[in-house]
């Protein structure tokens, strides 16, 4: 008997590659989401941040981390740095400071004050090792005044304003979209700004000068 051999039709493989498009279509959809979810929540960082400030001001009449009567304000738990508190500084490095050990500077004693006046979430013992915030993608967030940061070997100078959010271990396709949802899109100019941690300068992001890789991470800075 003679055999014959069966293949697919056209029609067929046309529907299995429509599928395989959807699927494809759904997974790259979903990424998508994904991203747009992480820069989102980056960004709602750096509003949180300046609520905390403004908030313990209103509140106190003295700046979080800078608070020169905290004990007062937010309970005998509360610490205080031992230098400079009450010159309107926040001062030390917005990364400062290992997890699990108590802060010493301003600007990571900012994370409790903010806390134990209920306007932030989060640890407000020092030595717990989750006590410094993170970003979406496990970076740490901090805080710091501007003058201290301009002042400051481990950044690049030449921010304005009272005060600087930064937010680290950024890639690089999500810093390029943060600044354009906040700023001026590009990455080395304006109040939002990109920095490399090794270089330690503002990086561009214009079409003239990419500089910033997409999978490269950065340090991203807000000044206000």
């Amino acid at each position: 008997m003679k055999r014959t051999q069966a293949g697919f039709t056209l029609i067929e493989l046309a529907i299995v590659l429509v599928i395989i498009g959807l699927l494809l279509g759904g997974v790259l959809k979903g990424q998508e989401l994904i991203n747009s979810a992480k820069v989102k929540n980056m960004a709602s960082d750096f509003k949180n941040t300046q609520v905390y400030i403004y908030g313990y001001q209103d509140k106190y009449r003295a700046l979080p981390g800078d608070d020169a009567n905290p004990t007062a304000h937010v309970g005998s738990t509360a610490l205080k740095a031992a230098t400079g508190t009450g010159d309107g500084v926040i001062s030390g490095a917005w990364d400062g400071g290992a997890g699990g050990t108590a802060p010493a500077t301003e600007s990571g004693i900012f994370w409790q004050h903010v806390r134990l006046a209920g306007l932030a979430p989060g640890p407000t013992t020092g030595t717990d090792a989750s006590y410094y915030p993170t970003n979406a993608d496990g970076g740490r967030i901090g805080v710091q005044s501007v003058s201290n940061f301009n002042s400051l070997s481990t950044g690049p100078a030449g921010l304005t304003g009272s005060y600087v959010i930064c937010s680290a271990a950024v890639l690089g396709k999500y810093a390029k979209q943060l600044d354009t949802a906040l700023d001026d899109g590009e990455t080395s100019t304006g109040s939002m700004r990109t920095y490399a941690t090794a270089a330690g300068g503002w990086v561009t992001s214009n079409v003239a000068t990419p500089t910033i890789a997409d999978a490269t991470t950065y340090n991203v800075c807000l000044s206000f």
